[in-house]
């Protein structure tokens, strides 16, 4: 039995994470990693691959760093978990606190999931309203119910609590503005992310919180995957926006679990205990919301941002890896078929076939031949350890993976691609 044959028959899915799923990668991808470090993943077999998936995102320096390792494991000497809040949990708090302008106080987690799922929470809370509208273009909020109810994954999930979230376009301000017309007094709260493949348009984010505001419904921004990557202090501040709400994770602590919803304190505070009389909102509770070791490799990676100026190491590296891949594609006569393109700190590259379509098909023949040049990319996710060494074995490796793909523009990618077409992990059937 191999190593995919034994994880699908233990774990539902055969990951704890739908997009590390077989249907997301080529049949030659690693079934399954023994270890990472660097920028290297190592499978039990001792094969080594150039990772650009970097735990999904969220690892922002390297795999196993020296420094925040140690952290971590001193946090874990001093207990890991207390009976009472720890020394290490309110220095976490007082460093995200004074790092991000918009939060004033902070609720700490172990995944994403909880702490959009406290922000639309505190938004029906606050306002006492029941809707809440999610930007349509931006591919994950939550496991819960919520968001997968409004996603082609609607088993499970009562029809009448799925009606519950709305949705409009990125950069589509007049969209959101009609369904605060539709309904009118009835929206709680908007989450959208400040940016993904693109910048946003000018005056848009602006916009949409001033319809928050007019309608008095809460503004909020999810940082999971643009916080401590855009900027230092989320993406927000690039934008210079200030959200009500904000939402943070993956890069935090370079692939330790913690994740925090941050925000203004008069929204914040009602899942407080202090004010005597008012109804309580139970927010997040969990026993390993604030473990001392991830909390630790936090505030170590928050040192380590600002000593080395990670931020600025993403978006020169990106710049870089675009136009050097972009030129490649152009001199083998791909340029309308592959490309790189993005925000230069979290690239994306696009795959179309002969009829210059979006293609998976050819999206996993991509990927199929840079893992046969030992490149992971199922994603482009950069670190600070990806450096010219690692640029340059990516630009050969996609060198000789567009070859392969020319030929099948014109041969059919059938004739080269070996296993199934990966599948987008949003939809209705296996």
């Amino acid at each position: 039995m191999n190593y995919s044959e034994r994880l699908n028959k233990v774990i539902p899915g055969g990951a704890h994470t739908y997009s590390r799923g077989d249907d997301q990668y080529p049949s030659n991808a690693p079934q399954i990693i023994k270890k990472s470090k660097g920028v290297y993943a190592y499978t039990p077999e001792k094969q080594k691959f150039l990772d650009y998936g970097m735990g999904l995102r969220a690892v922002t320096i390297g795999y196993a760093n020296n420094k925040i390792n140690k952290a971590a494991i001193a946090q874990i000497k001093n207990g890991n978990t207390q009976t009472r809040p720890s020394l290490v949990e309110l220095e976490s708090a007082e460093l995200l606190v004074d790092l991000i302008p918009s939060a004033e106080m902070v609720k700490f987690a172990k995944n994403g999931s909880t702490v959009t799922s406290a922000a639309v929470k505190i938004a029906r809370a606050y306002t006492g309203r029941k809707y809440i509208v999610r930007c349509l273009d931006h591919p994950f909020f939550s496991y819960d119910d919520w968001f997968i109810g409004n996603t082609d994954l609607k088993r499970g999930i009562p029809e009448d609590y799925a009606k519950l979230t709305l949705n409009f376009p990125f950069n589509n301000s007049e969209a959101l503005e009609k369904l605060f017309d539709q309904y009118h007094n009835q929206i709680a709260g908007v989450i959208l992310e400040p940016s993904t493949t693109d910048h946003p348009k000018e005056g848009f984010l602006e916009a949409v919180k001033k319809l928050c505001h007019k309608n008095n419904a809460l503004f909020i921004l999810d940082e999971m995957i643009t916080g401590f990557r855009w900027h230092l202090q989320g993406a927000q501040t690039l934008y210079n926006i200030e959200p009500d709400l904000s939402t943070f994770g993956k890069a935090m602590a370079n692939g330790f679990s913690v994740s925090a919803l941050a925000g203004k304190r008069e929204f914040m505070e009602i899942g407080g205990i202090k004010k005597i009389g008012a109804e309580r909102v139970f927010l997040t509770s969990s026993t390993h919301g604030a473990e001392m070791s991830s909390l630790g490799a936090f505030i170590a990676t928050i040192d380590f941002y600002k000593k080395k100026n990670v931020i600025k190491h993403l978006w020169d590296y990106g710049n870089k890896l675009i136009s050097q891949a972009n030129e490649i594609a152009d001199n083998i006569g791909l340029k309308e078929y592959f490309s790189l393109s993005g925000v230069p700190c979290s690239p994306i590259f696009s795959t179309k076939d002969a009829d210059k379509k979006i293609s998976l098909a050819y999206r996993t023949l991509f990927l199929q031949e840079m893992i046969k040049n030992k490149v992971l990319i199922p994603c482009i996710a950069l670190a600070y350890d990806h450096k010219d060494r690692e640029l340059k074995l990516t630009l050969n490796a996609i060198e000789k993976s567009l070859q392969v793909y020319k030929k099948a523009l014109e041969d059919g990618y059938e004739k080269y691609l070996v296993g199934d077409v990966i599948k987008p992990v949003f939809r209705k059937y296996n």
